[in-house]
């Protein structure tokens, strides 16, 4: 991910809508709670309430655990539209989706590669809980219907065999994913080129999280690039909005993904929590996501709007 990382140093260079603040780095570095190795603290923010319950308990197998996180990750999209959707009391966009994709393994297994390669957003709008006339329903079952069409064709119908085919190396699985359309996530910036990849990072770490994998290079991952990370990342100083992009923020206007904005906003968070793991020097930017990630559900940072963007990257 080292292209990504020098594509994001230089779209921060450039930015007219977003800056780094980089002064303000080494003391927000120094007040991440994060625990030695840096991983989130005990006193770091707890995962979000109505968190999707358990997935992966000891009684389900391997096979079982990767299937559930490539599903999960291949819909890992759709903040865009999350205003939109039937949500569940007390839970995010996000956790909807993810408490109700558990619930279904639980009740009824996972979609084997041959389900999910002929998956019809009917059945994916029932087993979410929303309408299947929504637009989100059918670019869910587009990806799902990519991943299983890849899985059956590539990897034999086994969630493990992707797994295991990067061979320990997390940017292996990364690239390798990310050569799917169900995965799919490259902007352009001018000449630049940047393999935002966030889901498929997302992914590898959710793999390495759920014991289905052990990946050496986990720490050469960037930031998960989405709209949230940002936005606490805008809150507590360490990013800065140009006035009229904050206007458009606030009053809830689409910004249109891969617009020069939209890529800023993306670009310039990566390139920060770069500039904060170089900062701490004991944490990785995976780590600092979650951390960050997690404390955008406390009511301070959903208290003010976050930018929306309709697009299958985050």
């Amino acid at each position: 991910m080292d292209e990504l990382r020098r594509a994001c140093a230089a779209v921060a260079r450039a930015a007219s809508q977003v800056l780094v603040v980089e002064d303000a780095i080494s003391g927000y570095a120094a007040g991440l709670p994060l625990a030695a190795g840096g991983s989130p603290g005990a006193d770091a923010v707890a995962p979000p309430a109505g968190a999707p319950p358990a997935v992966a308990p000891p009684a389900r197998d391997r096979e079982w655990r990767a299937a559930f996180w490539l599903t999960m990750d291949a819909i890992n999209f759709g903040s865009g539209w999350f205003p939109t959707l039937r949500k569940r009391d007390g839970r995010s966009g996000y956790n909807t989706i993810a408490t109700a994709l558990a619930e279904r393994f639980h009740r009824a297994g996972p979609w084997s590669a041959t389900e999910l390669a002929a998956l019809p957003a009917l059945d994916v709008a029932e087993a979410l809980g929303q309408d299947a006339g929504h637009e989100l329903m059918a670019l869910y079952a587009a990806s799902l219907r990519d991943l299983g069409t890849h899985v059956a064709a590539e990897h034999g119908g086994r969630f493990t065999a992707v797994a295991d085919a990067a061979e320990g190396s997390a940017l292996s699985l990364v690239h390798h994913l990310g050569s799917w359309g169900c995965f799919a996530d490259r902007s352009r910036y001018g000449s630049l080129e940047l393999p935002f990849l966030k889901r498929a990072q997302i992914a590898a770490a959710d793999l390495e999280r759920a014991g289905v994998a052990r990946f050496g290079d986990l720490g050469r991952l960037t930031m998960f690039a989405d709209n949230l990370v940002p936005h606490v990342l805008r809150i507590d100083g360490v990013l800065s909005y140009a006035p009229s992009l904050v206007d458009r923020v606030e009053r809830g206007e689409l910004i249109a993904h891969d617009s020069p904005e939209e890529i800023e906003i993306r670009a310039c968070a990566v390139h920060a929590v770069e500039l904060i793991v170089a900062a701490r020097g004991d944490t990785t930017p995976a780590a600092v996501d979650q951390l960050l990630w997690n404390r955008g559900q406390q009511p301070v940072y959903k208290a003010s709007p976050r930018h929306r963007t309709r697009c299958t990257a985050y």
